[in-house]
């Protein structure tokens, strides 16, 4: 790690803070932060970091810029504002969950003014973002992603290079993908299990010992379907749509039609429209077992 890089965040929301604050924690570099939040600015400037005013700001001061943002159309704007501002930034890495084929073409777009791209979005929780455990899914050369590797490591406690840039961002789409789909089948198993006499924490505790064992089953299973418990601003339920819907472009892009993957994202569809789109998004299992339906106020 070059003890004289300076480094940028931009977008402190739910999982950017965090990884921020665990970029300035143990980084040891200077990280110069901005978000439209000024309140999130300032707590994670209490950690250390140092506000920026803009993103043309950030740009004169950071030679590597870390992105946490909503979209791909987000992370467009932002690099423009980078490039227009002539600052010092050389290298831009999107932890964001962004379409692969943007992903690729904004790559190729900035190399050609000679500002290097690597996609790195995150999996994992709100709480791994803020243990620094979370899963880190990197597209981009061999030499990039090792020069990254020990910040991304301040964020990440598995940073998996995938291949080339896009590459990330395939792996990290299929992954929300497979756990969308996964807390669809658990909702209609919990459904089932509770029309037939049994308890919802008997039923996931019962199966978490046997095959039917899964990461998803673990966390989102028992610590919201069981409970009924579907908070705001804990990964809500348009942020899931937005990430099926990158799914569903991919299947299409390689000419193949999908039909749980469709499923689960009309259904989450269906639950968005029922009036839960900021719930966090096992929210379906209520549109699954008939309690709310997509008429619903």
């Amino acid at each position: 790690m070059n003890q004289e890089w300076s480094l940028g965040f931009v977008g402190l929301g739910v999982m950017g803070e965090p990884m921020s604050t665990n970029l300035v924690r143990k980084s040891s570099l200077p990280v110069h932060v901005f978000d439209m939040s000024a309140e999130a600015v300032a707590r994670v400037v209490e950690h250390g970091a140092l506000a920026a005013d803009s993103i043309e700001a950030l740009a004169q001061q950071a030679d590597i810029v870390f992105l946490s943002l909503p979209s791909i159309e987000q992370v467009k704007e932002v690099c423009a504002a980078l490039v227009a501002s002539h600052g010092r930034a050389k290298m831009i890495v999107d932890m964001s969950t962004s379409d692969v084929a943007g992903t690729r073409e904004l790559a190729a777009t900035l190399a050609a003014k000679g500002i290097d791209f690597v996609d790195a979005p995150v999996a994992r929780t709100r709480e791994a973002a803020v243990q620094g455990t979370l899963f880190i899914t990197v597209g981009g050369t061999e030499k990039h992603v090792s020069m990254l590797r020990p910040l991304l490591e301040c964020m990440g406690s598995d940073v998996l290079h995938c291949g080339d840039i896009g590459s990330g961002q395939t792996v990290k789409i299929l992954n929300n993908m497979m756990v969308f789909m996964t807390v669809n089948a658990l909702s209609e198993v919990l459904t089932i299990g509770r029309r037939a006499g049994l308890d919802g924490e008997v039923l996931f505790n019962l199966l978490s010992k046997g095959s039917a064992d899964s990461f998803v089953l673990r966390n989102h299973g028992m610590k919201s379907l069981m409970l009924d418990k579907f908070p705001e601003k804990v990964f809500p339920l348009v942020y899931a749509i937005k990430d099926a819907a990158l799914a569903l472009n991919l299947a299409r892009q390689g000419e193949f039609a999908p039909h749980i993957a469709q499923y689960t994202y009309d259904l989450m569809c269906r639950t968005r429209d029922a009036g839960f789109g900021q719930n966090y998004h096992p929210a379906i299992v209520q549109m699954v077992d008939g309690r709310i339906t997509a008429s619903s106020d």
